[in-house]
């Protein structure tokens, strides 16, 4: 489960960082030229997504990278990520991978309760593997 979290937590911090991105530049424009902002919308809160669109994809990505060795921190920051990134952009088709991932990827970390052990599947009863 932690070898799970770490790619779940590394691959939506990569699509977090494009959504961050975006994010960021278009708020850029908003305070440039108001009148992008009035014709094609603007962010509640620009200072709010401006802070999540770098802060969300960190935490994902240490998150991740942290789900072999500290399964519960890296958890709590794939689970903060998420979150951050539900309040910031909101559950649409650019931030539904990302949202999703990272939450996984966080339960599957605090899930697990030990290190992954190599296990043999197809072994004979009475036999132990060496």
């Amino acid at each position: 489960m932690r070898n799970a979290a770490l790619v779940l937590g590394v691959i939506a911090g990569l699509f977090a960082m494009l959504v961050g991105l975006f994010s960021f530049g278009w708020t850029e424009v908003v305070h440039a030229e108001p009148q992008a902002g009035e014709a094609f919308g603007n962010f509640v809160n620009p200072t709010f997504v401006r802070i999540v669109s770098v802060l969300a994809p960190i935490l994902a990505i240490a998150g991740g990278a942290m789900a072999i060795s500290r399964a519960l921190w890296g958890g709590i920051a794939l689970l903060v990520s998420s979150a951050l990134m539900l309040a910031a952009f909101g559950f649409n088709v650019a931030t539904m991978f990302p949202i999703s991932m990272a939450g996984l990827g966080g339960i599957l970390a605090i899930a697990a309760g030990q290190p992954d052990t190599p296990r043999a599947h197809f072994q004979t009863p009475g036999k132990r593997s060496p």
